[in-house]
């Protein structure tokens, strides 16, 4: 999928429409166009996490391993904007639509898996906090929740890849796992104490 970018602004959307990815014009405030951008939201909240991996500047090999696995899911996070703006069928080229596949969802499950077993088990819910790349990932993590919301949102009125949605659902397990992973793994974990602000 060849990308060109000679302007940023087109004046298309000066009337609250925009295109989607076969050329067809909705309100940007259409339940589809919320599900692609708020994954983007995501996505960029996972760039301040990156960015507070590079301030930390540690050696620490859990830091290295983690900004490698959010390189990868930001790549990811484009490929699933890619799939949800462009509603079922071929694209206006009648080139096949980029759609999420198995395989992302798999490693991210095979990630969750290997970073999990490296931690104790919780008996407690977890405030956000802790280091401040772990803070970013928890509002990451939430922000994916919301664009899951929207997701199916959009798949009780239309149909979407179900690769697409199990992919959203399971960043935000990665994304919880991850930040307990950057917090000492769970040592610096900010715990939740039913009724202790009484």
């Amino acid at each position: 999928m060849a990308v060109t970018l000679n302007r940023i602004y087109t004046r298309g959307g000066d009337t609250g429409m925009t295109s989607l990815g076969r050329g067809e014009r909705v309100a940007k405030h259409d339940i589809r166009v919320e599900a692609y951008g708020t994954t983007d939201e995501a996505n960029s909240v996972i760039g301040l996490a990156r960015s507070a991996i590079t301030r930390a500047g540690s050696a620490d090999p859990r830091l290295a391993e983690a900004d490698a696995m959010l390189a990868r899911i930001q790549n990811d996070l484009f490929d699933l904007g890619a799939d949800l703006c462009t509603p079922e069928g071929k694209t206006k080229r009648d080139e096949p639509a980029l759609r999420m596949v198995a395989s992302q969802v798999e490693r991210l499950e095979h990630e969750i898996d290997a970073m999990n077993a490296e931690l104790q088990p919780l008996k407690s819910f977890i405030l956000p906090g802790g280091s401040e790349t772990a803070s970013w990932l928890h509002l990451a993590r939430t922000v994916a929740r919301r664009a899951e919301r929207c997701m199916t949102h959009l798949a009780a009125e239309q149909e979407i890849n179900p690769e697409a949605v199990k992919y959203i659902n399971r960043l935000s397990d990665h994304l919880f796992v991850l930040a307990r992973r950057v917090n000492d793994n769970g040592a610096a974990d900010v715990l939740w104490v039913p009724g202790g602000a009484r």
